[in-house]
């Protein structure tokens, strides 16, 4: 990777992330060269790669996060194609905001979380390791008990996830990784 097109080299972006190939969103073309998002932190990291050393995709998906309105959309080719009320972080432990993107899609860790999870690229501000895991990634996955506070107008109920009612969550399974997901307040 490079801090700027045609700069010095200042590392290498990693191949896998947490045992996922790395699908990174591109945010501009420059020379040969991308500037993409990296999934690392600090939140909102970027990066130039070469790019002949990428094979390029692209996404009709994008969710967007509403805090204030404790609302989640969809968005497939630029249409709505789902609005549903989600559990947010509390006061203590905020949901960050930001431009992330879906990094990879996990299997769930318990049924509570619905059938999968779709790990962001987001990382909390506030815990830096959850259950000892070298991290605290933001992910969207099912209420984990949390069905009847979410009802219809969400709420706060999380340590800085994005959580929905199951048959919610099941919308988002076409959602592909290096989709976008902004977090706004």
């Amino acid at each position: 990777m490079y801090g700027s097109p045609s700069g010095r080299p200042t590392g290498t972006v990693p191949g896998t992330w947490h045992g996922s190939p790395s699908i990174l969103p591109v945010l501009l073309q420059e020379k040969g060269y991308l500037e993409v998002r990296l999934a690392q932190r600090p939140n909102g990291s970027t990066a130039w790669i070469k790019q002949v050393d990428v094979v390029l995709s692209s996404t009709p998906y994008r969710i967007v996060v509403h805090l204030a309105r404790r609302r989640l959309d969809l968005y497939d080719a630029g249409k709505l194609a789902l609005e549903a009320p989600v559990g947010v972080g509390t006061n203590r432990y905020p949901t960050p905001a930001g431009h992330f993107f879906v990094a990879f899609v996990a299997a769930a860790p318990s049924p509570a979380y619905g059938p999968f999870v779709l790990v962001t690229s987001g990382h909390s501000n506030s815990i830096g390791d959850w259950e000892e895991s070298g991290d605290a990634l933001i992910a969207i996955h099912g209420p984990i008990g949390a069905d009847a506070e979410i009802g219809t107008s969400g709420a706060q109920v999380s340590h800085g996830c994005i959580r929905l009612h199951i048959p919610d969550l099941v919308r988002l399974r076409p959602v592909p990784a290096g989709s976008p997901v902004d977090i706004v307040p």
